[in-house]
């Protein structure tokens, strides 16, 4: 029945957030209804909601599954958007993941399952 899910984050400045996702995220830029920013990469979408509380993102993220987990971890790394404690590593739970912090402060992990290789 359930097919996708589409993440919901917290974004304090709509400005700021869309160059963010667009230019360093290599996101498409679809929407923005008064600060609500929606953005599309390949099959998946992030949504964001406006917010001037700067607590709410320090504590909010998602998890996006991938493919090539590898080359997009090189993309990003050459952007410097790999979070300190997040570089990309093959977990027990059969994900090789990283972690990014967005210019709001929301964590997305990028993972692709590994445990069928």
């Amino acid at each position: 029945m359930l097919q996708t899910a589409v993440p919901i984050l917290a974004s304090l400045n709509a400005e700021d957030t869309i160059k963010f996702y667009t230019q360093q995220m290599g996101f498409t830029f679809h929407n923005n209804w008064d600060g609500y920013l929606i953005f599309s990469r390949d099959a998946i979408q992030i949504h964001l909601w406006p917010t001037s509380d700067e607590d709410i993102p320090k504590n909010t993220g998602c998890y996006v599954n991938v493919t090539e987990v590898d080359s997009l971890y090189a993309e990003y790394q050459s952007k410097a958007l790999i979070h300190p404690n997040g570089k990309l590593e093959s977990k027990p739970w059969g994900m090789r993941q990283f972690s990014i912090l967005d210019n709001n402060g929301n964590i997305i992990h990028f993972g692709e399952d590994i445990s069928k290789r």
